[in-house]
């Protein structure tokens, strides 16, 4: 079932870049007591996220800030060294990426995306979220291109 309005971000084990390479963060710990915009791509360096969705996040950085949000985290179902590498390449210092290598949160969220057959394996859809306090406030689904989940429609839902 498909996280929803309300529910609460389930508490997953993700790997994340630290100062001395991956690390593990709790999503519990990361949503707790702050609000947060979560956004998610299919995958790292592909197109439609590289020059549409990401580019939106790391431009608006300062606007979700001045609109109260604490943290931005990019989720993708690849390891951490391939999301620091594409955080390094879109200049996204500013928000946290979240490698969800096994699929684990994206299953937990409901958010599966069978990519097979363009040879991707499992993946996550393209979607993101609002959540204060780890208790979703939003959530946008795009099924084909990125209107629900773009950074200006974040924007406008704060």
């Amino acid at each position: 079932m498909t996280i929803a309005k309300g529910d609460k971000i389930p508490d997953i084990t993700l790997k994340t870049n630290g100062a001395k390479g991956p690390e593990d963060l709790s999503t519990g710990d990361f949503f707790a007591g702050r609000r947060v915009v979560l956004f998610a791509v299919p995958g790292a360096f592909t197109p439609g996220c590289s020059n549409t969705h990401m580019p939106g996040f790391v431009v608006n950085a300062d606007k979700l800030s001045d609109k109260g949000v604490d943290a931005i985290a990019c989720m993708a179902v690849n390891d951490a060294f391939v999301l620091d590498a594409w955080q390094k390449d879109q200049n996204a210092q500013a928000m946290t990426m979240l490698a969800d290598g096994n699929a684990e949160f994206t299953r937990a969220l409901g958010m599966e995306l069978d990519a097979s057959g363009g040879g991707m394996g499992l993946r996550c859809k393209r979607f993101a979220l609002i959540a204060n306090d780890g208790v979703v406030e939003y959530l946008g689904i795009d099924e084909k291109g990125v209107e629900a989940s773009s950074a200006e429609t974040v924007l406008a839902k704060l």
